[in-house]
């Protein structure tokens, strides 16, 4: 490996100039400064880049090699330091944000198409996922931040929460559903906690977290004996089991909402408020966040906002 990468740079513009007199300007240096620049890199790698003719430099065998690798890194790192660059003052760059999948696929295509609508050189990377996925993504510093929903992550273990920082953004409805086949077929009316505690339940995990988290919040139940019928870890492939009568699933109200008006979803309620699932905005404490983040969550926010969830 070579000790000074800066010798590169500096054989770079030798090279692209074919003279020292050119890099010496160009990098506003001495003429000896890199000419002893150049006679070092030479030494280190125990091979002649150029043969010297008076005042002309021809570059060898080695040299043509060097500069075919050499080349397509400095012209992608003045570009990248350009961009880093006018990012400061426009958003500008790639974004990486990670959500929950159902949340994500629903409203980030549309909501992104839109931004950049206005900001034509940001650029997106999403990953859906739920917060077991998502932020070690965050702490590895793979996702810059990402959208996680508390109700369906609530006791489970993610390790050290505090090196967080969580924004909340959106507050949406979670409510236990079924089919009105299914409602007049089995539930016909009758809300108590016997008669919902024996139907047949469609979970996202074997334990049925969501779905104890529902009886635990209207009824007081910690240890409801369930029903379950399907495990799936996909809110609509809930949603799709709903539609084909097989039992009652936790859905966020928001993405069935025109199931519900039409009557063919019934949410099952109590004389309990509805559970508000919260999703926030998480990426790690005391991040600086670059001026395209900034005006993206902005952005995110008030459409949000519009769309009412």
């Amino acid at each position: 490996m070579l000790q000074n990468l800066e010798r590169m740079k500096v054989f770079y513009h030798v090279f692209s100039g074919k003279s020292v007199v050119a890099a010496a300007k160009t990098l506003n240096v001495s003429q000896s400064a890199v000419s002893q620049t150049l006679q070092k890199l030479e030494n280190e790698i125990n091979c002649p880049l150029f043969t010297r003719l008076h005042k002309r430099l021809v570059p060898t065998a080695a040299g043509q090699r060097l500069f075919v690798v050499v080349q397509p890194f400095m012209l992608e790192l003045d570009a990248c330091l350009k961009t880093l660059d006018q990012s400061k003052n426009e958003p500008v760059g790639e974004l990486r944000i990670g959500a929950p999948a159902e949340f994500g696929k629903a409203y980030l295509p549309a909501i992104t198409a839109a931004f950049r609508r206005q900001y034509p050189k940001v650029t997106f990377f999403l990953k859906f996922g739920d917060a077991g996925a998502l932020l070690p993504m965050v702490k590895q510093g793979r996702l810059d931040f990402a959208l996680v929903d508390e109700f369906l992550t609530q006791n489970r273990f993610f390790g050290d929460l505090a090196i967080y920082h969580f924004d909340p953004i959106v507050k949406e409805e979670v409510s236990l559903a079924c089919s009105r086949q299914y409602y007049e077929e089995f539930v016909k009316g009758d809300h108590s906690f016997k008669n919902i505690a024996q139907q047949n339940f469609i979970t996202y995990r074997h334990n049925a977290q969501t779905v104890k988290n529902w009886f635990r919040h209207h009824f007081g139940k910690h240890n409801a004996n369930l029903n379950i019928v399907l495990t799936v870890a996909s809110h609509q492939a809930v949603i799709s089991a709903i539609r084909h009568h097989v039992g009652m699933g936790m859905v966020a109200s928001h993405l069935v909402k025109k199931e519900i008006e039409n009557g063919q979803m019934v949410l099952i309620d109590t004389s309990k408020p509805t559970i508000i699932n919260q999703i926030s905005i998480v990426n790690l404490q005391d991040k600086v966040p670059p001026l395209a983040e900034k005006v993206f969550v902005n952005f995110l926010a008030g459409e949000v906002k519009s769309m009412g969830i």
